[in-house]
């Protein structure tokens, strides 16, 4: 059956890979961003698909709009199913170059921009007991890094909100589920409009994936929310256990490697778009989609994800290896003792 989902963010990167992918189900879909450009295009993306579009304009970071737009999925598209929080900006540059004004409205999109989208979301879900809640996170929900610190404060924000949510869901009962979903570095557009101070232009920490390996792994999120959360790409797997045994050694390593690795080679421009404060779709005057600049390198599948789905699998098999082991073993045993 096509469900009724909502995706934050719908207007380019994850966003859109996210919208996409739901809409290649026939789902419903309540696009909510702020470029009317990027909007226009993945409501074209959705019915080319087979799916139905429902465009709503939403500043994420003011929680009336977003309450107002969840009233308006109600009664146009139908009771809501699945909420994506995904929409995102940032400021690249070292935290002592970033303004209160910019560091404030990082927080609000990517920090607040989660709550309001998530009490919007609970306030129709809850009643009926029904409906799902995706937060698109990062590994640097767990390991901040430099140059990123607006960013990497508001994912750490989003993962404690999120336990505290879970918790308090599991404690009443409800069958309304909340999941989050860590990503790896992805090529989308956030490093072609990114508010920067740094000299040349930013880039994802490499390995960079393909949105669409995001776009899956939410997919598989809202169909399966009993998980608490899913990571996403080998790179993010290795940075989450290494931050949880050596955490030190990470700090200088990351203080050595990624003020360059977050850099291309290319000069950046005065004239490079931005989406701080406004689209960057209205100010370059086209649709960014879902990827960015580096779909030369960018992998499309990594082993990881599938291996984070079927841990239960992977470890029937495992015990099952050690058994079938052991008994050879003994076999192995008791033909020594009776050679003949």
């Amino acid at each position: 059956m096509p469900q009724v989902v909502v995706v934050t963010g719908a207007s380019g990167g994850v966003g859109r890979a996210v919208v996409r992918a739901f809409a290649r189900r026939h789902d419903r879909i309540a696009l909510l961003a702020r470029g009317q450009q990027g909007l226009a295009s993945a409501a074209d993306d959705v019915r080319q698909a087979g799916g139905t579009p429902l465009v709503v304009a939403t500043d994420v970071a003011d929680a009336e709009q977003v309450a107002d737009a969840a009233d308006r999925v109600e009664r146009e598209l139908g009771p809501i199913d699945v909420w994506v929080n995904v929409a995102m900006t940032t400021v690249f540059a070292p935290f002592d170059r970033i303004e209160p004004a910019e560091f404030r409205r990082v927080t609000e999109v990517d920090y607040l921009g989660f709550v309001y989208g998530t009490m919007a979301a609970l306030r129709h879900m809850k009643p009926r007991d029904h409906g799902t809640i995706v937060h698109v996170g990062s590994a640097l929900a767990y390991r901040g890094i430099p140059l990123q610190s607006a960013y990497c404060g508001a994912k750490h924000a989003i993962q404690g909100f999120h336990e505290s949510l879970r918790c308090e869901l599991l404690h009443e009962g409800s069958k309304v589920r909340v999941t989050m979903v860590q990503m790896p570095g992805l090529n989308t557009p956030q490093f072609t409009w990114v508010r920067s101070r740094l000299p040349r232009r930013a880039q994802p920490v490499p390995p960079i994936y393909q949105p669409e390996v995001a776009a899956r792994a939410v997919l598989h999120a809202a169909d399966h929310p009993r998980r608490r959360e899913y990571w996403v790409g080998t790179s993010t797997a290795v940075t989450l256990l290494l931050n949880a045994v050596v955490p030190g050694l990470l700090d200088r390593y990351l203080a050595r490697t990624a003020f360059s690795g977050q850099q291309t080679d290319q000069r950046r421009r005065p004239d490079d778009p931005e989406n701080l404060f406004a689209p960057a779709d209205s100010r370059a005057g086209h649709d960014f989609g879902a990827h960015g600049r580096f779909d030369e390198t960018a992998k499309a599948r990594d082993p990881q994800p599938w291996l984070s789905r079927h841990h239960g699998v992977l470890a029937t098999t495992a015990v099952t290896a050690a058994g079938l082991c052991g008994v050879a073993a003994a076999r192995q045993v008791r033909r020594g003792r009776h050679p003949g």
